[in-house]
């Protein structure tokens, strides 16, 4: 019933560019706050960045100034725009949908694509 479906994972050299899009079906797009999480391995999954409903952004301060969220309601797509890449960001991105409320403390997850930054 609810999918987001993430592309644009990949391997890239360290300063280079991605952008990750995950489209959602079966929800209320345009109602739903949607957000970027990462997690390396050994470690937690962390917020990367969030977008509300009304277009509020959050980042975690590792990526403030290289990466954007972006939405489009249209195509119920929300797009991570990652530049100046570092190995440090290696890791699996998830992409996140709200549920009930703006945050998204009870949410869906996509499955996850692998970003590699290589050095």
């Amino acid at each position: 019933q609810v999918q987001l479906v993430e592309s644009g994972g990949g391997l890239v050299q360290a300063g280079g560019s991605l952008r990750l899009s995950c489209a959602a079906s079966g929800i209320n797009f345009a109602t739903k706050a949607m957000g970027w999480y990462r997690q390396a391995p050994g470690k937690q999954r962390e917020l990367v960045a969030a977008i509300t409903s009304d277009g509020n952004l959050n980042y975690a301060d590792s990526v403030k100034g290289r990466f954007t969220i972006s939405r489009d309601n249209t195509k119920n797509t929300v797009y991570l725009q990652m530049n100046s890449l570092k190995p440090e960001d290696t890791a699996v991105y998830y992409c996140r949908s709200s549920r009930y409320g703006i945050t998204m403390d009870y949410g869906y997850w996509g499955q996850g694509t692998q970003v590699t930054v290589s050095s």
